[in-house]
C-alpha cells in the first residue's frame, strides 16, 4: 500500500494533547510528539519552525496569520514540509476555549475539543496554499525593505557611539586577548554550520561564546561554551548550569528582564547594559578584548532574519560590524558551500589509479620478481 502523499498528509484528521502557549520558543521546550501546539505567532519565523518540527508535534493550531504577506518567511514551508498540519488564522479567542493536556481534534477547518464541540474555526494550509503565499509576499517586500531602511537610518545616528566609542565592559575571568572567538548564535542552519566547523575548533580551541540558544546546540555538540550572553530565555536549564560566565544582556536604562529567571535557578551571572541585539554585543566584547578573530555562526544578517527576529532595522548591526569587521569571519551558511558528492566517474577513476599503483609496487617488489622469473624459466622448460 502506497504512503499518502504530503497533502494527504496534511489535510488528514488530526487528535492530539493540546499544549497552548503563546511564545513559540518557550513553547517548544516543554512539547512532546504528537501534542497539538497552540500558539500565536504571526509570520512564523525558521527558528520557531524547526522547534516544532524537531518537536515531532502532531499539529499547529495558530492563532494568528503563519504567514501575513509582509515578507517571504519559510517558517510555515519548513512545518508543512515535514508532514505537520497548520490549522491559521483561528483567533486569540481559542486560548480561552483551550485548556492544557485535554484532547484537541483537527478536522477540516476546525479544532474540537473531546466533547465535540467548535473551540475555533481557521484556514487548513497545505503546501500549495502556503507557496503563493510566500510568492505573492515576495512581490510586496519591497515595501517592508523600503520601511526598514528608513528605521536603520534613524537609529544610526543614536547608535553611533557602538562605531566610534569604546564601551564599559563586563568583567569576566575569560581571556580573548590574541585567542579566536567563536560566537554561536541561534539563527538559520546553525547547528549544521556548527558541526561543519568541528576540525577549525579542534585545532584552534577558540574561546566559544554563545548567544541564548545556542548554547544547548554548543553542549549537544560536545563542547562547552566559556560565555553565554543574551536574555536568557532560550536557554535550557542545564545550559545555564553548564559552567560557563552569564552576562545578561539588559536595556540602556538597566532593565533585565533575564535577571529574574537566574535568580530563580539561583546561579551566579552579571548584566551588561547595551543597545543592539546581544549577538551584535558579543562581537564587541570579542573584539573589545583584544580577540585576533571572530568566528560568527548563525548570525542575522539579511532583511529575513532581521524581519523573522521582529527586528525593524540593524542599525546596530551594522555598526558593529562596520567596527569588527577586520576580523570578522561569517561562517553562516558554511554547510552548504560545497557537498559531499561522489560522482562514480571520480569513484572509477580512485579505483583504477589504486589497482596501477598496486601492480607497479608489486612488479618492483623481490618476491613477486622472483615469482615471475621462476614462472617464466618453467614456461621455457614446458615448451622444450
Amino acid at each position: 500500500m502506497a504512503a499518502p502523499s504530503l497533502e494527504t498528509r496534511l489535510q488528514a484528521t488530526v487528535t492530539g494533547a493540546a499544549r497552548p502557549g503563546r511564545r513559540t520558543k518557550e513553547l517548544t521546550k516543554t512539547l512532546e510528539p504528537g501534542q497539538i501546539a497552540v500558539i500565536d505567532h504571526a509570520d512564523l519565523d525558521r527558528v520557531a519552525a524547526e522547534g516544532l518540527v524537531e518537536a515531532h508535534v502532531g499539529a499547529v493550531v495558530n492563532a494568528a496569520a503563519s504567514i501575513t504577506g509582509r515578507y517571504p518567511n519559510v517558517g510555515p514551508l519548513l512545518l508543512a514540509a515535514a508532514g505537520i498540519p497548520i490549522l491559521d488564522n483561528v483567533g486569540a479567542a481559542v486560548f480561552a476555549r483551550v485548556e492544557d493536556g485535554e484532547m484537541l481534534t483537527l478536522a477540516g477547518n476546525a479544532v474540537r475539543n473531546a466533547r465535540g464541540e467548535l473551540l475555533g474555526e481557521g484556514v487548513r494550509q497545505t503546501m500549495s496554499t502556503l507557496e503563493h503565499q510566500v510568492e505573492d509576499s515576495r512581490a510586496t517586500i519591497s515595501v517592508e525593505l523600503t520601511r526598514f531602511a528608513e528605521n536603520t537610518l534613524a537609529y544610526m545616528q543614536a547608535e553611533q557611539f557602538l562605531l566610534l566609542d569604546s564601551p564599559d565592559l563586563p568583567e569576566l575571568r575569560t581571556t580573548f586577548t590574541g585567542r579566536h572567538v567563536l560566537i554561536v548564535v541561534r539563527g538559520d542552519q546553525f547547528k549544521e554550520d556548527l558541526r561543519a566547523l568541528r576540525a577549525y575548533i579542534t585545532d584552534m580551541n577558540p574561546v566559544i561564546i554563545a548567544v541564548d540558544g545556542g548554547a544547548d546546540a554548543v553542549l549537544a555538540n560536545g563542547l562547552k561554551p566559556s560565555v553565554i550572553i543574551g536574555d536568557m530565555d532560550s536557554v535550557s536549564s542545564e545550559g545555564l548550569r553548564c559552567g560557563a560566565e552569564l552576562v545578561v544582556h539588559a536595556y540602556p536604562n538597566g532593565k533585565a528582564p533575564g535577571a529574574q529567571r537566574l535568580q530563580d535557578e539561583g546561579v551566579e551571572f552579571i548584566t551588561w547594559a547595551m543597545s543592539g541585539t546581544s549577538e551584535d554585543i558579543a562581537m564587541l566584547l570579542a573584539f573589545e578584548r583584544g580577540a585576533e578573530l571572530i568566528v560568527a555562526v548563525g548570525t542575522h544578517v539579511n532583511l529575513v532574519d532581521f524581519l523573522d527576529k521582529g527586528r525593524p532595522g540593524m542599525a546596530s548591526t551594522f555598526l558593529v560590524r562596520l567596527k569588527v569587521g577586520p576580523i570578522l569571519v561569517d561562517a553562516k551558511g558554511l554547510n552548504r558551500l560545497y557537498e559531499h558528492r561522489a560522482r562514480k566517474r571520480d569513484i572509477t577513476l580512485l579505483v583504477l589509479t589504486a589497482m596501477i599503483a598496486l601492480v607497479f609496487i608489486l612488479a618492483l617488489s623481490p618476491p613477486f620478481r622472483l615469482f615471475w622469473d621462476s614462472l617464466w624459466i618453467s614456461l621455457r622448460e614446458w615448451r622444450r
